[in-house]
């Protein structure tokens, strides 16, 4: 139930799946095949899969490790939203594809959990989406060297924290691979 008016569809929204992104993730394989699995029943079902690709100065517009994942391809028409931020709406063109989409709720995979990942599921959750995130389909490199917990805390957090989100008019939740709904409501854990 969004908060944004006339806008009644799903998409899914696959961020920063890319070779360097994921090349050392956590659980890396698994989490490109759940994501695969997400993006040909999308297609099945008709609804629009958004891509986004992230760049900066590590990681650089055009290179082999900027490029999605060989096993994932963006079919030709899928929108594809170029971000230097975080957040995927920051200072991009995906709020306009998604409202001329008539999108008002996501389903949200990709990379990294602790990053991009969070930074775009509050970002769509404030600007008004229902906001699903896919609990086993969502990656981070190891940062325990800098002080963060191990990757598996850092998904199991953020998988625990999204499923309870809620806010006047609009919803979040966690959901696995196996149970998203890409007609209605992919429900909570």
């Amino acid at each position: 139930m969004t908060t944004l008016p006339n806008r009644p569809g799903t998409a899914l929204l696959v961020v920063d799946v890319q070779v360097d992104v994921v090349g050392g993730a956590h659980a890396r394989d698994a989490v490109v095949a759940n994501i695969a699995t997400l993006v040909e029943r999308a297609r099945r079902a008709d609804v629009p899969v958004v891509w986004v690709q992230h760049s900066d100065d590590g990681l650089v517009k055009g290179s082999d490790d900027w490029q999605i994942v060989p096993e994932l391809k963006p079919a030709e028409g899928e929108p594809l939203i170029h971000k230097n931020y975080g957040d995927s709406f920051e200072d991009t063109t995906l709020e306009a594809v998604l409202s001329d989409l008539g999108v008002g709720r996501l389903i949200v995979a990709g990379a990294e959990t602790d990053a991009c990942i969070r930074s775009t599921l509050h970002g769509a959750f404030v600007r008004g989406y229902d906001t699903i995130l896919v609990g086993d389909a969502h990656t981070a490199w190891d940062k325990t060297d800098r002080g963060a917990p191990p990757v598996e805390q850092v998904i199991a957090h953020t998988n625990l924290y999204w499923s309870r989100q809620a806010a006047p008019g609009r919803t979040g939740g966690t959901v696995d691979t196996a149970d998203v709904d890409f007609g209605g409501d992919a429900g909570r854990e």
